[in-house]
């Protein structure tokens, strides 16, 4: 009788705490609280935005592009990191850079999926919440374009995610599908441009175009592409787009947000709390590490490098006043043999020299601080301009070569080579000859912003051959190192998930 007493007790004290855990706590806030009227809809599309200052996405990610691609090298003592961002040679699919940038594009799905999920039903302006969804679609759809970019076979979640939720994985090709649906329906939903200045970086109807265009010549349509393209360069919208006359004036702190950047991630200052102006927020980062990782040794890591192949690029044509490319400086820091004065061997206040004798390594120099200030750190303030309207111009000629209007195309290229003070191009090529040109002009052009791998992948140049370029390649195995393995992590609490191919 005892026993049974206490045994009633017992349970009588259980079934009381699950019904007070059973309880919604009325101070938090929680998804049927949350969506109320058009100032949550906007907090929760700016947490779409908040996904870009995350490490895997502000740091790593664009490492695996650059990287993985002919044009860097990683010399890291981290060994595991150079030998996956750079070797092929995978320490497991668990490898904590990777993953971070495989789980931040997810963070970025959910919450574009929350949006997409509870806006509607919210009663606000029609046109305020048409921008909000395709901001929302946006970034979904570009989230799915770096995951079918990278890793390709991938989980589509399409509704906000729950603990009990185990999807399948698509194909590399319905990934894609997603990604252009989405994108299209961006397109048709953003504006041209934002009137309040408080609202600049959020994406338009151009930065929509404009992925949406890389996404279809990622998959060969390029006629789709040149629809996309045209809007920004010969329709509504190329009147809000023009190249800046100072091609480095694309990579500095005092020129952001210009008339050539199309899609551009804002990075600033931690704001301050409190009293003391010189406290940061301990638990928000508003910047960018990829300086730190990025900048030469003896001011940053060191672990991502450029290859020394891509300079003498640079070197083969001057320009029609006979003088260096100016696009080789801006892009990289190196060694300037035979150079008169030290302005062009500066690294960080002090010459090239100086700081490392004569020897032949090269950093990135885009999205270094180095123009500034002489460090670097986890707190960078200089945007990442993912699309530039340099890019939009070349893929335009891509795409017109690509559909048989080879001579429509040379206009665009030059525009671009005329900026940089060379000469216009010979007419008459082949359209193998042109693409061939067009594949030199973006090396020069766009080199370490994050878009070689999925160049070279598009055009089938992703194979061991390589290797005469980038001794990493010595390890590709064409059918496996075009994708990223699926981290086991994943495949384990979801069985219905499947790995990559030959990992």
């Amino acid at each position: 009788m005892k026993n049974i007493l206490i045994l009633f007790v017992l349970l009588t004290i259980f079934s009381s705490c699950s019904d007070e855990l059973d309880k919604v706590n009325p101070n938090e806030v929680t998804n049927q609280s949350f969506w109320q009227n058009e100032r949550d809809a906007v907090k929760g599309v700016n947490a779409c935005y908040s996904t870009l200052h995350r490490g895997g996405f502000s740091r790593w990610q664009p490492m695996l592009y650059d990287l993985r691609s002919d044009v860097g090298v990683s010399y890291s003592p981290w060994s595991d990191l150079a030998n996956a961002m750079n070797n092929f040679i995978q320490p497991d699919s668990n490898f904590g850079p990777m993953v971070d940038v495989y789980f931040d594009n997810y963070v970025g799905i959910n919450r574009a999926n929350a949006v997409l999920a509870n806006v509607p039903a919210i009663t606000m302006d029609s046109n305020l919440k048409a921008r909000v969804l395709g901001e929302a679609y946006f970034f979904r759809g570009m989230h799915y374009y770096h995951l079918a970019s990278l890793w390709g076979n991938v989980v589509l979640q399409l509704k906000p995610s729950a603990p009990t939720d185990l999807p399948t994985t698509s194909t590399e090709a319905k990934v894609w599908a997603q990604v252009v649906k989405d994108l299209t329906e961006a397109v048709a939903r953003l504006p041209k441009s934002y009137a309040d200045p408080k609202d600049q970086g959020r994406i338009t109807k151009g930065g929509a175009n404009a992925l949406l265009a890389k996404a279809y010549m990622q998959l060969g349509d390029y006629e789709a592409a040149k629809k996309a393209l045209d809007y920004l360069v010969v329709g509504d919208g190329a009147s809000a787009y023009n190249l800046v006359s100072n091609y480095s004036e694309n990579f500095k702190i005092t020129s952001e947000f210009n008339t050539e950047s199309v899609i551009e991630w804002s990075y600033i200052e931690n704001p301050t709390e409190g009293t003391d102006n010189d406290v940061q927020t301990a638990n928000h980062n508003y910047g960018t590490s990829i300086g730190q990782f990025y900048a030469p040794p003896g001011v940053g890591f060191s672990d991502a490098e450029a290859l020394r192949w891509v300079v003498d690029e640079f070197e083969i044509e001057k320009t029609v006043s006979n003088e260096r490319d100016p696009r080789l400086p801006a892009t990289f820091l190196y060694n300037f043999t035979n150079e008169a004065g030290p302005a062009a061997t500066m690294v960080y206040g002090q010459t090239f020299l100086q700081r490392y004798g004569n020897n032949k390594r090269v950093s990135f120099r885009k999205f270094l601080h180095d123009h500034a200030r002489n460090y670097e750190g986890f707190r960078g303030i200089n945007n990442y301009r993912f699309i530039r309207y340099a890019d939009v111009l070349l893929m335009y000629a891509e795409c017109l070569n690509a559909t048989g209007k080879t001579n429509d195309a040379y206009q665009y290229v030059n525009r671009v080579r005329s900026r940089a003070g060379l000469a216009p191009l010979a007419t008459g090529k082949s359209q193998q000859a042109f693409l061939t040109q067009i594949k030199h002009e973006r090396l020069l052009e766009l080199s370490g912003e994050g878009h070689r791998f999925n160049d070279l992948k598009r055009w089938g140049d992703l194979v061991p051959t390589l290797s005469s370029k980038d001794p990493g390649f010595n390890n590709f195995v064409k059918g496996k190192h075009e994708l990223l393995p699926i981290p086991q992590r994943d495949l384990d609490i979801n069985p219905n998930m499947t790995q990559n191919p030959n990992w």
